[in-house]
């Protein structure tokens, strides 16, 4: 049962004069900036339609009675404030989204869309230099980089209305541009204005996590939050830092025509994956020409500043003690994130925190139980992703508003522990996970499992299309059961044939069941069919035997 049955759909505020475009304006450097956030460049017609729905000029704040109380305020507006806001108010709740830079966060404007954009170039340029697919090979330099980015500016605007104030205003929610300082238990502040509410959830996202070596602060490094700025191709391209969104621009940026070089500390890369999956990779990338040191210790930065593009020196100590300096003259810093909570206010609050983000129980309450936090501002890593953003949202709607043992709209279980994650890496092959999906992470958690594992060499699918060598599909079981605990698969499209995984995970179909699933031929999903046939090919009974 909604628990505040009596309030009345939230009034419409008066509406607001129509906002001046984005398109008036003259900029020589990227706009908007507020409080360490930067903004877009270069201004042109789509990046000034992005601005428009993200960040619009001369938005009006509502106007609410000082008694007013919301029920839910969301602050943030990616996907968990959007989702949490626009849910909420979609139910009968007063809610209310609060932003001080972008809407649509990180994925919309500096994450999952850009560089699935330029990863769909990247993929189209390594396949015209194949040579066995039909088409004249191309050189490696045959790319036109500014109209791939022109092109990702152009599809980034055109998602962006659903991210938009106007679209969170028609889903029935207030908007407020600014930033968000809580007062108190139950109010927060946004500029000269104090909102009173009886549940929150804080949605602040997160940004890059810079480490503190020498010289870095002064090099004029990229973030995934600039990168995608780029009008021009770096002919040498380094990366610091060998996981997803490193990786994902590694073998992009090669693709494109520069020289590539990933540093990681860590032994492989992506470390927390399956360590085969992990070597097929770097298999692919280094066969496609780029460098990838593992183990390295970074230990200095110093530059030159030039023109078109300066020379950057990352000094370097390998695995067995010899020195090293690479030079390029682009670095992105992929080192991972580091959680938005300074400045929000959150001891007036009573809501802890500490520096890997805000403390959450299992239905993402704080230390304050008319607070919630959800995304990648909470203290908990394994769930820091846009699809987990948005399920938390869901969550939160429901138990902050909700009673009772109803299921949220968008997510299996109103307590993180009973989630299964799904994750992906977008490279070529993908590296797609779910669960427990290794040796590693079964034995961190106590679980015995049992690995069934079938390779894709022999998959008709996958011999047709070219695809890489290694590529495999692994699921993880509960010892001696076919209970599903998790699975890895490394293939092209693998994060689509993974949610097969995650749904039997999730809702306890077994191996068995899987395995007698018609599976479409020919595709690679029917390498999913052939890891879970070994349980059943196990347990066949044959000609001439007793059924037991």
């Amino acid at each position: 049962v909604f628990l505040y049955q009596c309030h009345a759909q939230l009034p419409k505020h008066p509406p607001c004069a129509m906002p001046e475009s984005w398109s008036a304006v003259t900029a020589d450097a990227p706009v908007p900036e507020h409080r360490g956030h930067v903004g877009v460049w270069p201004l042109d017609e789509h990046n000034a339609k992005l601005l428009d729905n993200v960040h619009p000029r001369g938005w009006q704040n509502p106007k609410r009675p000082d008694d007013f109380v919301y029920d839910l305020i969301a602050v943030g507006a990616g996907a968990a404030g959007l989702v949490s806001a626009k849910q909420s108010a979609r139910r009968g709740a007063k809610s209310a989204l609060v932003e001080m830079h972008l809407a649509g966060g990180d994925c919309l404007n500096v994450g999952c869309v850009p560089s699935k954009a330029l990863l769909r170039c990247a993929r189209a340029a390594a396949e015209r230099r194949r040579g066995d697919l039909g088409a004249p090979k191309a050189a490696r330099t045959e790319v036109d980089f500014p109209a791939i980015m022109e092109r990702m500016r152009r599809l980034r605007a055109q998602i962006a209305p659903v991210d938009s104030h106007e679209a969170t205003v028609q889903a029935g929610a207030d908007v407020y541009m600014g930033q968000a300082e809580f007062t108190g238990r139950n109010e927060l502040k946004v500029g000269s204005q104090t909102l009173r509410f009886r549940k929150a959830v804080i949605a602040a996202g997160a940004r890059a996590s810079v480490p503190p070596i020498p010289g870095l602060a002064e090099a004029p490094y990229f973030t995934n939050a600039t990168l995608f700025n780029l009008t021009e191709l770096p002919p040498r391209f380094a990366v610091l830092g060998g996981g997803p969104i490193g990786l994902e621009m590694a073998q992009a940026f090669r693709s494109f025509g520069s020289e590539v070089t990933v540093l990681e500390g860590m032994d492989r890369i992506l470390g927390p994956e399956d360590p085969e999956a992990s070597a097929v990779l770097d298999k692919v990338l280094r066969h496609e020409g780029v460098e990838i040191l593992t183990g390295v210790k970074v230990e200095s930065f110093a530059h030159t500043p030039a023109q078109p593009w300066p020379e950057i020196r990352v000094s370097v100590v390998l695995p067995g003690g010899e020195s090293k300096v690479i030079v390029c003259d682009a670095i992105l810093v992929a080192t991972g994130r580091a959680p938005n909570v300074q400045g929000l206010g959150l001891e007036a609050a009573g809501v802890e925190y500490h520096a890997r983000g805000v403390k959450v129980n299992d239905d993402l309450s704080t230390s304050n139980p008319d607070v919630y936090a959800a995304g990648d501002v909470i203290d908990r890593p394994e769930f820091k992703f846009t699809h987990m953003a948005g399920t938390m949202a869901g969550m939160v709607v429901q138990n902050a508003l909700f009673s009772g043992e109803d299921l949220p709209v968008n997510a299996p279980s109103r307590k993180l522990s009973e989630i299964v994650v799904p994750r992906c890496t977008y490279t070529e092959p993908e590296v797609a996970s779910c669960g427990i999906a290794s040796e590693r992470a079964a034995e961190a958690k106590g679980v015995s499992i049992e690995m069934y594992t079938a390779k894709l060499e022999h998959n008709d699918r996958a011999i047709l299309e070219g695809g890489c060598d290694g590529g495999f599909v692994k699921i993880a079981c509960l010892k001696g059961t076919d209970t599903i605990v998790g699975a890895t698969v490394v293939a092209e499209r693998a994060g689509d044939m993974l949610a097969e995984l995650t749904l039997a995970a999730q809702n306890g179909l077994g191996l068995a069941a899987v395995a007698r699933t018609v599976h479409p031929y020919p595709t690679l999903g029917e390498g999913i069919q052939q890891c879970a046939l070994a349980w059943n090919r196990a347990r066949w009974r044959k000609l001439g035997e007793k059924s037991a």
